[in-house]
C-alpha cells in the first residue's frame, strides 16, 4: 500500500509538467488520483463521499469564487479604469509592493479566496509583460497563502488548527505572526523587481479577457469545487502514511516532510497531524513548512489554483519562479526556526 501511494504521489508531482492534457485538466486529474489513492489505502466508502459533500466549506469556497467572479465580470471596466488611475499616480514598483503586502495581510480577514480573485483582476490590467504578470501573481500568492493563516477566518488550515487545539482567535498570530509578516514584507520587496512598466496600460492578456464571460465564471467555480473535493480525497488517501511515519517525527524533520503541502491540501495535512500534545515548536515547524511549500506548485493552495486558472498559467511557468523562491524561503526559515 505504501509503495502504491508513493507512486501516486510521484505521478501527481510529475505528470502536470510532462503531459499537456493533465496540465490543462489539473482539477480532474487530481480528482482521479484522489479516487485511486482512497481505493489503494482502503479508505474508499460511500460514507467518505457523504462526509465530503456535507462539509460546508466546499460550498462556501465555491460560492465565494462564483459571486466574486460574477462581480468582477460585471465591474471589470470600472476596475480597469481604477487600476489605470492608480498606476498613473504612483510608481508601478510601489503599487506592486502595496498589492502584495496588503492582500497578504488582508487575506486573513477577507479570506485567501477573495484576496486571490482581487489579485488576478488587478494584475491583469497592469502594464506588464505576461512573464512579469505571472511572476507577480506567484509572489503575491505566496503572500496570500502565508497571510491567510494569521486568523481562523483566512483559510481552512487556520480554522482546523485553531479548532483542534481549542485555541483563541489570535493564537496563530501570536505563534507565527512575526515570521509571516516579515515574509510578506520581503515578498513585497521581491515583487518590485518584476514591476517593470511596459506599453499598453490596462490591456489585459487575451486569455484572461476571453475568460471573463459569465459561462466561464461558472465553469471556473465548478473546477474549484472539483479541486477542493479532490484535495479532500487525497488527504484521506495519504492519511495512512501520515499516521505511520509523519506524526512521530522531530520538529526539524516535520518542517521538511510537510513540504508535501506543495501537492497535497495543507488543511487536510493539518487535520491529520496537529495534536494538542504537540509542543509549540512542533506546531510552528509544521505550519511554516506547509505554508511556504504551498506556494511552490499550482495544487499547493486555493489562491494558486484560482490564479493559474484565471490567467491560464501553465505548471511549468508557475514552477519556474515558485520552486526557487519557495526553496529559498524554506532554507531561510529553517535557519530562523532551528539554527539561530
Amino acid at each position: 500500500m505504501v509503495t502504491a501511494l508513493v507512486v501516486i504521489l510521484v505521478l501527481i508531482l510529475l505528470l502536470p509538467f510532462v503531459v499537456k492534457q493533465v496540465e490543462h485538466n489539473l482539477e480532474y486529474f487530481l480528482f482521479t488520483m484522489g479516487i485511486i489513492s482512497v481505493i489503494v489505502s482502503k479508505q474508499f466508502s460511500v460514507e467518505l463521499f457523504f462526509h465530503i459533500f456535507k462539509n460546508p466549506l466546499i460550498y462556501y469556497i465555491t460560492l465565494a469564487v462564483l459571486i466574486a467572479g460574477l462581480i468582477f465580470a460585471l465591474l471589470k471596466e470600472k476596475l480597469k479604469i481604477g487600476v489605470e488611475k492608480v498606476a498613473d499616480k504612483i510608481s508601478l514598483r510601489l503599487f506592486a509592493f502595496i498589492i502584495i503586502v496588503i492582500l497578504g495581510l488582508m487575506s486573513s480577514i477577507i479570506t485567501a479566496i477573495i484576496a486571490s480573485l482581487v489579485l488576478v483582476e488587478v494584475v491583469n490590467y497592469l502594464p506588464l509583460t505576461r512573464k512579469n504578470k505571472i511572476n507577480l501573481i506567484v509572489i503575491a500568492c505566496f503572500s496570500i497563502g502565508l497571510g491567510a493563516a494569521l486568523t481562523p477566518v483566512g483559510e481552512p488550515l487556520a480554522t482546523i488548527v485553531v479548532s483542534k487545539l481549542h485555541a483563541d482567535f489570535f493564537y496563530l498570530a501570536r505563534l507565527i505572526g512575526i515570521e509571516i509578516i516579515i515574509a510578506i514584507l520581503a515578498l513585497g520587496l521581491i515583487g518590485t523587481f518584476f514591476a517593470k512598466r511596459e506599453s499598453g496600460i490596462g490591456e489585459p492578456t487575451e486569455d484572461v479577457e476571453a475568460d471573463e464571460n459569465i459561462r466561464e465564471v461558472f465553469i471556473r467555480a465548478f473546477k474549484v469545487f472539483v479541486f477542493i473535493f479532490a484535495l479532500e480525497l487525497l488527504g484521506t488517501g495519504f492519511k495512512p502514511i501520515i499516521d505511520l511515519y509523519i506524526v512521530k517525527m522531530k520538529s526539524e524533520i516535520l518542517y521538511w516532510v510537510n513540504t508535501i503541502s506543495a501537492i497535497v491540501d495543507n488543511a487536510t495535512l493539518a487535520a491529520a497531524e496537529i495534536s494538542p500534545s504537540m509542543t509549540p515548536e512542533q506546531i510552528r515547524a509544521i505550519l511554516m513548512g506547509m505554508l511556504i511549500s504551498g506556494g511552490m506548485l499550482i495544487p499547493g493552495n486555493i489562491p494558486n489554483i484560482i490564479s493559474a486558472g484565471k490567467l491560464k498559467i501553465k505548471s511549468t511557468e508557475w514552477a519556474r519562479i515558485a520552486v526557487p523562491l519557495g526553496a529559498i524561503l524554506l532554507i531561510v526559515y529553517y535557519i530562523v526556526l532551528f539554527v539561530i
